[in-house]
């Protein structure tokens, strides 16, 4: 996988705190740094005939989302639903929960091949049977593995990059950068002694734009031979693009907060910044129009990139009711749809994972927000549910050994590509 779509956002909670209500929808937002560590008991009486069911969230960013998933639980008559807020490392929390007997019956996660091996998940079809069609052929992909769908999509996040058009208008550009070439120029027209031409975040971006590369390229994470899809010598000079860029000081590091929290575009530290659709409610009470969305810009003459993330809900396999849980779900993420567009609209902004309720979007219908779903549309990605961390990390550290360390770049790229290949041998056979 990614760096994540909405990976936890502690301090973004802050900017947060005061937007509130701006929203058709209403005001609550995933709690995080000001959120208690974990959920409790819905505090309603035993339902659904004394049936109890424990529901595991990562700890978001955007406050008030806790509220309401504890809100949506309490709605549901048919199982008495507590839920707890993981705080910390969730990929580590869940793994180790899932084998404890207080493991949660559903939980949100990202699908991979290890979890449907290892007996951990039950398949989904037939909740989702009479909605199939309404969902977007990207979640149903990223979420289904041989065939089987296991995972429920909640939201869909893009990625890009956002910047300030009256920053662009004051040097005299005219039009976002389509290319990394132009991306590079532009950054470092725009930086000054106080403003930063972009940020990428802690990494300088190389905990992504590989990711971003192979899909420009028009390359794939994994070929038809179950080897890595992505050996090609125009992975290095994209690598050397983002060296160019790592060495142009037009990047802004050290900022006090990371690339997922909207904190150094709105305090006017840059003029442009990688972000997600989560952060739209408060870039613009904070900036109001002076807001302008690109993708990523294509690598050596290939497409701009968005990467559609997103977090799915899954069973628990081995949970004590899992004909209980399963219901619960398709109450929550299949049928309820009041529930979904509260939590796709109403906490930061977020792409709903049904056909049919984007067109009821109306805060995503306009301006920024309408230009994201485009986007995303255009030129979305997913990851790919074989795609493990052991090859992600892969392709990171290659990236960022070329374009922080200065190592040989044909070098660094076959040492990702044996790495990947070591790892799919080990899954595939």
């Amino acid at each position: 996988m990614v760096a994540d779509s909405h990976p936890s956002k502690k301090a973004f909670a802050k900017f947060m705190m005061n937007r509130r209500r701006m929203l058709a929808l209403g005001g609550m937002t995933a709690g995080a740094g000001a959120l208690a560590a974990c959920g409790s008991n819905t505090g309603r009486e035993e339902q659904g005939d004394g049936v109890s069911l424990l529901q595991w969230y990562h700890e978001y960013g955007e406050d008030g989302t806790q509220e309401a998933a504890k809100g949506y639980a309490a709605d549901y008559a048919d199982a008495n639903v507590t839920v707890e807020w993981i705080p910390g490392d969730y990929d580590a929390a869940l793994a180790s929960g899932l084998l404890t007997d207080d493991a949660p019956d559903v939980f949100e996660s990202h699908l991979n091949r290890g979890m449907v091996e290892a007996g951990q998940v039950v398949p989904l079809d037939d909740i989702i049977a009479d909605v199939i069609d309404d969902i977007p052929e990207g979640d149903l992909l990223r979420n289904t593995i041989d065939g089987t769908v296991y995972g429920i999509n909640m939201i869909d996040d893009p990625q890009y990059i956002v910047y300030r058009p009256s920053m662009f208008e004051a040097v005299g550009i005219t039009a976002p950068p389509t290319t990394f070439e132009e991306l590079i120029a532009i950054a470092a027209e725009l930086t000054t002694g106080d403003v930063k031409g972009i940020d990428f975040g802690a990494a300088g971006g190389t905990d992504r734009l590989g990711q971003h590369m192979i899909n420009s390229l028009g390359l794939s994470f994994i070929g038809a031979d179950m080897q890595a899809g992505f050996n090609d010598p125009r992975m290095a000079e994209g690598a050397l693009q983002v060296k160019q860029l790592n060495d142009s000081g037009s990047l802004l590091l050290g900022a006090p907060t990371d690339w997922w929290d909207p904190s150094s575009m709105i305090q006017g530290l840059c003029a442009m910044s990688w972000t997600g659709l989560w952060t739209m409610p408060a870039l613009i009470e904070n900036l109001g129009d002076d807001i302008g969305i690109f993708p990523c810009p294509g690598f050596v003459g290939g497409t701009p990139t968005v990467f559609n993330g997103g977090w799915a809900t899954f069973v628990n396999a081995n949970g004590k009711n899992v004909d209980a849980a399963k219901a619960f779900t398709k109450w929550l993420w299949v049928d309820n749809k009041e529930a979904i567009l509260d939590w796709c609209l109403s906490y930061g902004f977020h792409i709903p994972s049904r056909l049919s309720l984007r067109a009821e979007a109306d805060q995503l219908s306009t301006g920024p927000a309408a230009e994201a779903v485009a986007i995303s549309e255009e030129y979305g990605w997913a990851e790919n549910p074989d795609w493990t961390p052991a090859m992600n990390t892969a392709v990171n550290d290659m990236l960022s050994n070329i374009a922080i360390e200065g190592n040989d770049p044909e070098a660094e790229l076959a040492k990702a590509i044996e790495t990947v290949n070591t790892e799919l041998d080990g899954i595939f056979g």
